[in-house]
């Protein structure tokens, strides 16, 4: 027999099945090639590769690194706060306290949302969604940002980072509890949503229903990658 040959039938052997009411197996890793998992952000990396090249800085264990010329320009650039408030628009500013009044709900919901997902998703078997890969707090470390705008972009990326997480979190419960499908087209859905049951296939929903949670326990997870320890640079940190 070709070795390829019994390659796959050991896989196949291996991988668990689910039988519909007509007596078909239905092999897991085909559910799973319909349902998308976690992508590995190898893309973004090379992205955030060619920036840190473009702009001159390095990522060093979560710290920040630029060449000390750099950021002493980037000092000479910075907006002084009267000057910010003198130069702004008067209503935008107004507008702060509405902006800043969503910080408690917010926080409510970053505290709830992690509460749920670490009592109910080791009950569903399912992997928890790991909370710190979705927030990057490091905007507040440029030079050229005063005071304000530090606030503001720190604002920004704490809101942004915990909708990201809690969107992952609850893709997560969907594709669980009710992984179909809506029948009309929706704006921008999670990625899991495309590997989701037809609106209207009710034998399709009774036969791999059981397989699409079994997915959720068996696709991988990406983690951020082990840290290599690396010698300190000779350029300021910031």
């Amino acid at each position: 027999m070709n070795p390829q040959t019994q390659v796959r039938m050991r896989s196949a052997a291996a991988c668990p099945r689910f039988f519909d009411g007509r007596g078909t197996a239905v092999h897991v890793r085909d559910v799973m090639a319909k349902s998308v998992a976690p992508i590995a952000p190898t893309a973004a990396a090379q992205d955030a590769g060619n920036v840190q090249r473009r702009w001159q800085h390095r990522v060093r264990r979560g710290r920040v690194w630029f060449d000390k010329e750099l950021r002493e320009a980037h000092r000479k650039l910075r907006q002084s706060v009267p000057a910010y408030i003198l130069e702004g628009n008067l209503l935008s500013l107004l507008t702060a306290p509405i902006l800043y009044s969503l910080l408690l709900p917010l926080v409510l919901l970053d505290l709830w949302v992690t509460l749920y997902q670490s009592i109910c998703f080791p009950i569903y078997g399912m992997t928890r969604v790991p909370r710190r890969r979705y927030f990057a707090i490091d905007r507040h470390k440029l030079a050229y940002l005063n005071g304000i705008e530090k606030v503001n972009c720190t604002f920004c990326s704490y809101a942004n980072g915990l909708i990201a997480y809690v969107r992952e979190v609850a893709a997560r419960t969907e594709q669980y509890w009710c992984p179909i499908k809506h029948a009309r087209a929706i704006a921008a859905p999670h990625q899991r949503y495309h590997g989701f049951l037809d609106y209207g296939d009710a034998s399709g929903y009774r036969t791999e229903f059981a397989a699409l949670r079994h997915a959720m326990k068996a696709q991988p997870h990406y983690a951020a990658g082990k840290r290599t320890p690396a010698r300190r640079p000779s350029r300021s940190r910031v």
